[in-house]
């Protein structure tokens, strides 16, 4: 019994050594951790200043969900590129100019086809415009000679429809005076053609001759009814036509009488922004357009008196009704010469031969040559010029679109807007060079500030 208390003490001598030890262990892990932990803070601060601008801008915090870079030991992946960057730039040039291309032929689509559905009325109002430029000068010497405007307009309206009235009752009258002569010379002409023929190099046979006049006969007999339908389509051109100039002398009448308040209101449809050039682009246009059909009438009249009188001198039958005839077609540029000069050279050769036929020839063509290289840049001048290429591409494509009366309005369309956007274009330029000279100009000193004690200054 006197041994156990000494074995007890030595026991719990045992565990209080054993728990001190346990305890300087944990103390030892503890201090430990905590210089790990020094150290990595260290780390972090010194990656943190590595990091930080020169200009010593602290970087924004890192938002807690950020994904951590990648170490550096970590193979390298290329980005990928922009598609936009991956696109050529003449592609991307293509694509931007091809659907502007594409919105602008939708929108002149649309327009032609409300223009297609109105046809008669725009082409009576084009008339009109064009008979306005032709007249409204007379307008304006009347009222400068005293007349009131009023009595000006009546006066040059009813003189100028009067005088184109006689003149297409003339061509009427003529031709209907001169058909059976004509029909004769023509049956004659006919005959000694046929003589040539037979007589000719080509060896024709009169049984090929009378083949091709019976084909043509029974070309005329199974076809009968085309030609009654088409009699009936001329009976509505013709009352289309009617409508159309009923339409065009009305026109013709606003715009002679009130064509400045007309144009005023139209500068109203305006956006405010493009209102000041187009204000001034309206009266350049419109001087065009005179210029233009003035100088027009002046040489389809110099080509009409000096053809008719040299087609007269030969003989040709109804020199005056074809010399009226160079007098319209001179209207449709290039086209309307050829075909004027071609049809006078037709009736010479089916009525007076083959020497007469090439001596009204030399005539056309020589008084053509004068009218195109001398009276047209004369009369014309600087205003109204346009290149060839673009006078044969308008009247082709205003022919193709609307006709005749599209390729008589082509090249007067196709001249006024050159004038129109060699304007607009000036305009544009002198504005931004104005707006740069105001932009680098000095401030103007301030004014001299009134005294506020209430004395006078």
């Amino acid at each position: 019994m006197s041994r156990l208390p000494g074995w007890l003490g030595r026991v719990g001598n045992g565990l209080s050594r054993m728990g001190e030890r346990l305890d300087e262990r944990r103390e030892e892990q503890d201090s430990s951790a905590a210089r790990d932990a020094e150290t990595e803070a260290a780390a972090v601060r010194r990656e943190e200043a590595a990091e930080t601008p020169r200009g010593g801008e602290t970087a924004p915090d890192t938002p807690p969900d950020t994904v951590p870079a990648p170490p550096a030991y970590a193979p390298a992946i290329a980005a990928k590129a922009d598609p936009v960057a991956a696109v050529p730039w003449g592609i991307r040039v293509a694509a931007e100019a091809g659907w502007r291309l594409l919105v602008l032929a939708g929108a002149l689509w649309v327009l032609m086809r409300a223009i297609s559905s109105v046809q008669l009325v725009v082409f009576a109002f084009v008339a009109a415009l064009l008979i306005t430029a032709l007249l409204q000068p007379t307008v304006a010497r009347l009222k400068r000679m005293g007349l009131p405007r009023g009595l000006a307009t009546a006066v040059t309206f009813i003189a100028g429809f009067v005088i184109m009235g006689l003149v297409g009752w003339f061509v009427v009258w003529q031709v209907m005076d001169n058909l059976d002569d004509l029909s004769s010379q023509v049956q004659r002409g006919i005959d000694e053609l046929k003589d040539w023929l037979i007589d000719s190099p080509f060896h024709v046979t009169d049984d090929e001759i009378n083949d091709i006049a019976k084909n043509l006969r029974d070309t005329i007999g199974t076809n009968t009814e085309e030609i009654t339908s088409a009699g009936l389509a001329g009976v509505t051109v013709m009352v289309e036509i009617l409508t159309g100039i009923l339409l065009a002398m009305f026109s013709t009448l606003f715009l002679l009488y009130d064509g400045k308040r007309i144009w005023r209101w139209t500068l109203k449809l305006v956006p405010a922004a493009a209102r000041p050039g187009v204000a001034g682009a309206g009266p350049r246009a419109w001087r065009t357009l005179t210029a233009y059909v003035r100088g027009t009438v002046i040489v389809a009249l110099i080509d009409a008196i000096f053809i008719g009188i040299g087609i007269y001198f030969l003989d040709v039958p109804m020199a005056v009704p074809l010399a009226v005839f160079i007098f319209l077609f001179a209207f449709i540029p290039l086209v309307g010469a050829v075909i004027s000069g071609a049809l006078a050279v037709v009736v010479a050769l089916v009525t007076q031969g083959v020497f007469t036929a090439l001596m009204a020839l030399i005539v056309v063509l020589a008084v053509q040559q004068i009218e195109g290289h001398v009276l047209q840049p004369f009369i014309l001048g600087r205003a109204v010029r346009v290149h060839p290429l673009a006078v044969v591409l308008s009247v082709a494509a205003g022919g193709m679109v609307a006709g005749i009366g599209g390729a008589v309005v082509a090249v007067p369309l196709v001249a006024v807007t050159n004038t129109v956007v060699g304007y607009l274009r000036t305009y544009a330029q002198d504005n931004a060079l104005k707006q740069a000279a105001a932009a680098s100009a000095p401030p103007a000193p301030a004014a001299a500030t009134a005294p506020t004690d209430g004395t006078p200054g």
